[in-house]
């Protein structure tokens, strides 16, 4: 599959689409606490993209039931809304896809509810800061391996896990496109970056060290094998002449 490049104008519209998607993770954050649910999350979001004349791409794709991804502590990424009472000390990433007029924008987020310990709250900070590190390495000319390779340098560092098996991707009128972006490589290898690509950046890290998950009978929900608490942070970027553009900050 080719990589498909957006013109200005498609970009602008993908921008909507993460600034709706910005708005509503700014309202999650005020309402994520002790004592909430993900499943009332889930429920707020559905709500919320309705108002603004937008729809949740998650749900329906491939058979998955729910508008967004709640992930909570050891559940690294694809975790099922629910009913269980979030509690102090609890991290929860919710991950979702805004599709508006057509076009789509995906943003993952960590959060941490009520009072969390200092060793995870940096956990936190540095996953987020991961993303960044690659994203900086998101501009026209260098490779995707060079994203990959500024993020497992970064995390190596601090002697966290990274998820391999979940990666970032193309998008546009699709959740998926070309290319891969793995948080992980090789320093000028892979599809090389121009202006007109839209990628995602969103590393997937655990605090144990060795990354490694296992998939749940589900099919969708995904653990850590150590079982530490996992930290996924994402934003959709725009290649451009002027360096990586943001869509949903």
């Amino acid at each position: 599959m080719s990589v498909k490049l957006k013109t200005k104008e498609e970009i602008g519209y993908m921008r909507e689409a993460g600034r709706i998607l910005k708005a509503c993770h700014t309202e999650i954050e005020k309402k994520l606490a002790p004592g909430v649910t993900t499943k009332e999350i889930d429920e707020f979001v559905e709500t919320f993209l309705a108002k603004k004349g937008a729809t949740p791409e998650q749900k329906g794709y491939r058979g998955y039931p729910y508008a967004t991804c709640a992930s909570v502590n050891d559940i690294v990424c694809h975790g099922f809304p629910n009913e269980k009472l979030l509690q102090s000390g609890d991290v929860v990433t919710i991950d979702m896809v805004v599709n508006k007029d057509g076009w789509l924008a995906d943003s993952a987020w960590t959060y941490p509810i009520g009072k969390i310990d200092s060793k995870t709250n940096r956990f936190l900070r540095r996953t987020e800061k991961a993303m960044f590190t690659g994203i900086a390495e998101a501009v026209s000319g260098n490779t995707v391996g060079d994203i990959g390779n500024a993020i497992e340098r970064t995390v190596k560092m601090w002697r966290y896990g990274i998820v391999k098996p979940l990666v970032g991707h193309g998008i546009g009128q699709l959740m998926h496109e070309q290319p891969d972006v793995f948080p992980y490589g090789q320093k000028g290898t892979g599809i090389k970056l121009v202006e007109g690509m839209v990628i995602t950046v969103e590393p997937v890290l655990t605090m144990g060290r060795t990354g490694a998950v296992y998939w749940e009978d589900d099919g969708w929900t995904v653990r850590s094998a150590d079982g530490s608490i996992g930290a996924q942070y994402e934003h959709t970027v725009a290649i451009t002449r002027d360096g990586p553009v943001l869509l949903t900050s």
